[in-house]
């Protein structure tokens, strides 16, 4: 039962808050009201010489322990902030409203302490030295950028190539991302990189099979893949994902010349099939105007003799220096 309990997700609640303005004025009235005290009940006994009346001195004490104590409870939120309420290691609730407020003087300041390249030198139990850094347990909610390193993948035919994404998120559920992960930004981070790679082993580079999309063509598809891979693997942390695209993609270097030289032969192919078809349908056009307007009658072979003269000339790479027939057409 207990096991059940701890791998349950965390749940955001709302926590309350006193009006800071209203509980700052308390607590100064109180600090100075027993500062007060404490001056007027020690003059008194030095002029009575009445040690007895030193007894009341406790409670005045203690009403400026108590208003110091107070006073720490104040806090302030900026717009898109949010403070997870922790009472000894208990989750109270979450605050979300901007302003000047003030709760519990003894919930916690810090939600968790994680290893980290940027946390100061401390040794672990085992005796190795680590790197510590706190964590806050004021989280922002406002929209984040996460821009990736060049990731080298293979593609769904093998092929390496280079990739990175831009990752666009907010924190959702303040509990999830404070309490069910370590630290939700370096957990962003990680799985988001997984998931780029996941997603480019799904997608051939340029050539799919037939309206298979690709890396290249089909970016929106690849953005709505991508996205909905994010979202699964980042609910964990109470994550939201706004936005995610592909903001580098190329051949990895080794077959970057390979892929090119076979990139200008496709080209090459594909300029050459319209230039023949087009030749082709000009050879056509003249034939048939030529028979329909009687300008000329030709047997089959002078028609195929025009035919590859037209062709030599309109899918020629230079130009043709034309030839003039001052005889007949059969000499």
């Amino acid at each position: 039962m207990n096991n059940d309990t701890n791998k349950a997700s965390s749940v955001e609640r709302a926590a309350g808050a006193a009006n800071g303005w209203g509980m700052l004025i308390f607590n100064l009235v109180l600090l100075f009201g027993s500062a007060i005290a404490i001056i007027l009940i020690a003059v008194n006994a030095a002029k009575t010489s009445n040690a007895a009346g030193l007894w009341a001195l406790i409670p005045a004490a203690g009403g400026e322990l108590l208003a110091i104590i107070l006073l720490c409870g104040h806090f302030t939120l900026q717009p898109n902030e949010a403070r997870v309420m922790i009472l000894f290691g208990a989750y109270k609730g979450t605050i979300r409203a901007s302003g000047f407020w003030w709760a519990n003087p003894f919930y916690s300041r810090v939600r968790a302490r994680v290893e980290s390249p940027e946390g100061g030198e401390q040794k672990n139990a085992a005796g190795t030295t680590v790197n510590v850094r706190t964590l806050s347990s004021k989280l922002s909610l406002r929209a984040r950028n996460f821009n990736s390193e060049k990731l080298k993948v293979n593609d769904k035919r093998g092929n390496p190539i280079e990739i990175a994404a831009v990752v666009v998120w907010r924190v959702e559920d303040t509990a999830k991302a404070a309490f069910d992960v370590d630290d939700f930004e370096s957990y962003v981070h990680i799985q988001s990189e997984s998931a780029i790679r996941h997603i480019a082993s799904l997608f051939a580079y340029d050539r799919g099979d037939e309206h298979e999309p690709t890396l290249r063509e089909s970016a929106d598809e690849v953005a709505a893949a991508l996205g909905k891979e994010l979202q699964e693997r980042l609910n964990k942390a109470g994550v939201i994902i706004e936005e995610a695209r592909l903001t580098h993609l190329a051949y990895a270097p080794e077959i970057a010349q390979a892929m090119l030289r076979r990139q200008q032969a496709e080209a090459v192919i594909a300029a050459r099939q319209k230039i023949v078809h087009g030749a082709v349908s000009m050879v056509e056009m003249a034939l048939r105007e030529l028979s329909e307007k009687s300008v000329v009658k030709l047997d089959e072979e002078r028609k195929a003799a025009m035919v590859s003269n037209l062709l030599v000339v309109l899918c020629g790479e230079t130009e043709v220096t034309p030839v003039v027939n001052t005889g007949t057409l059969y000499q």
